[in-house]
């Protein structure tokens, strides 16, 4: 039905001046082939009253339609319709890109066989090896450069514990203990990488820093008024930061002993002794100057009238020289004692020190027939010091002690000396035999007369120990009858 009002209708269709907008065939326009199928269906009334206007509502609402569409879209219908201009020239380059593409495949192919070939794990390569290296170090660089600050810290810490009083003090204890931590844990480092260059340079300056310390340390114990708990930290801080101090003189016995760290301790506090006893150097200038007109008048004897009575300047300077070596040769002596051997008394130390004479005797005899080294364990540090402080001591009164000439002033000086001996004793170090060989070997009676004084000192001295411990006594003695009375 459809075909035959296509036919009929044709030819009005085809009246249409725009030839190119002429309906096709109902088999290829679906909405003709609908809308004249649908055409039989309606009553003849219908089609000459309400088609008409239902076809002029339909045309007006597509007219709408594509305004709206028009209005919305229209961006896109000219980027289409520019794309779509330049389709012309975008086809032909792509074809020519893709056969460029084409022709590059088998090259790129090649390489890919060479890369994989050359940078196989299969085989060994040194480039793929410095590749996994810089790859470790990236990962590692936080961990590296902790481990290269160390020293920076170490060589911190060891400066401010020096400087923060003297390297001696309470404050530098926290900062050292911190440059030793520090140390210690560079050494477990160099333990777990031993053959790592890294390490090898960290621990190289960490050693040199600890060198410093350990100079610092050594400096600290020339410090005055040095007391037992600084130097105890000292000596304790050095057995860590130097080891083979303590293990220097050691034969692999076991009795303790305190290695050099003794003879460092003892040539540090003389010299600052030493240090202490140079600041007389202006008063004994004078005495030397006193000295220089005693030696003129013997020289010419006629040419002074009277007796000669001055000395007062070398008074001076040995009342303050025998003040400070009494003081420190005592504070030298105890502080030994009391930080290398505290808890053993003179009889227990030398009991011990036969025990070890002894033992090494016998370790010697059995290994006769060997060859070993025939140095011993040389004996403790303190074991000669005092006789190298009353030889200081014996030196400077040989010298100047005959500048004094007035009785009382000798006799002081003398009781002074007396008792310096008597506190040095008091630790082991009793030197008052050893004044009697004061005097001038060229000059016998004047030797003489020296050795008399002292021995009339000394028997002074006695008599008036006796006597306070007389009355001591004695007046322990009345104290509880008069209280029974």
């Amino acid at each position: 039905m459809a075909d035959y009002l296509y036919e009929l209708l044709a030819p009005q269709l085809g009246a249409t001046p725009n030839a190119s907008s002429a309906p096709r065939s109902p088999e290829h326009d679906t909405t003709t082939a609908q809308y004249l199928n649908r055409l039989p269906t309606l009553s003849l009334q219908a089609l000459q009253t309400t088609e008409p206007q239902s076809l002029t509502q339909a045309s007006h609402s597509t007219l709408l339609s594509l305004q709206a569409l028009s209005n919305r879209s229209h961006k896109a219908f000219i980027a289409s319709a520019d794309n779509l201009s330049n389709l012309r020239t975008t086809i032909p380059q792509l074809t020519r890109d893709a056969q460029q593409l084409r022709n590059a495949i088998p090259k790129l192919d090649e390489e890919a066989v060479l890369f994989s070939s050359k940078y196989s794990r299969a085989t060994e390569n040194a480039a793929l090896e410095r590749r996994k290296k810089v790859m470790q170090l990236a990962r590692n660089i936080d961990r590296l450069s902790d481990i290269l600050e160390l020293p920076t810290l170490l060589a911190t810490a060891v400066s401010s514990a020096a400087a923060s009083s003297g390297g001696t003090g309470s404050s530098a204890s926290t900062t050292y203990s911190t440059a030793l931590d520090l140390y210690a844990h560079i050494k477990r480092l160099q333990t777990l990488y031993p053959n790592s260059p890294l390490i090898k340079d960290v621990v190289m300056q960490a050693d040199e820093a600890m060198r410093d310390m350990t100079s610092s340390l050594i400096a600290g114990l020339r410090t005055q008024n040095l007391r037992l708990a600084a130097a105890m930290r000292t000596v304790g801080w050095l057995r860590r930061v130097a080891p083979e101090l303590e293990n220097l003189y050691s034969d692999g016995d076991t009795i303790p002993g305190e290695g050099a760290l003794g003879a460092v301790f003892l040539i540090c506090r003389l010299a600052n002794l030493v240090t202490m006893l140079e600041a007389l150097d202006p008063l004994r200038d004078l005495a030397d100057q006193e000295t220089q007109r005693r030696l003129h008048k013997n020289e010419k004897p006629n040419s002074a009238t009277g007796t000669w009575s001055e000395g007062h300047q070398t008074e001076k300077y040995l009342k303050r020289y025998v003040e400070i070596f009494r003081e420190q040769s005592f504070a030298i002596v105890s502080l030994y004692k009391n930080i290398f051997s505290p808890d053993q008394s003179e009889s227990e130390l030398a009991v011990t020190g036969l025990r070890g004479i002894d033992r090494r005797v016998k370790a010697a005899a059995s290994k006769s027939g060997r060859n070993e080294s025939p140095f011993q364990r040389l004996p403790s540090a303190l074991a000669t010091f005092p006789m190298q402080l009353v030889e200081l001591l014996a030196d400077t009164l040989r010298t100047y002690l005959p500048n004094v000439r007035d009785k009382s002033s000798r006799e002081s000086l003398l009781t002074q000396v007396l008792y310096c001996a008597a506190s040095l004793g008091r630790l082991g170090g009793d030197f008052g035999m050893i004044l009697t060989e004061l005097g001038d070997e060229e000059d016998k009676d004047a030797a003489d007369d020296l050795a008399c004084e002292w021995e009339e000192i000394t028997r002074k001295h006695r008599a008036l120990a006796g006597r306070l411990e007389q009355l001591t006594g004695g007046s322990a003695t009345t104290g509880p009858a008069k209280t029974t009375k």
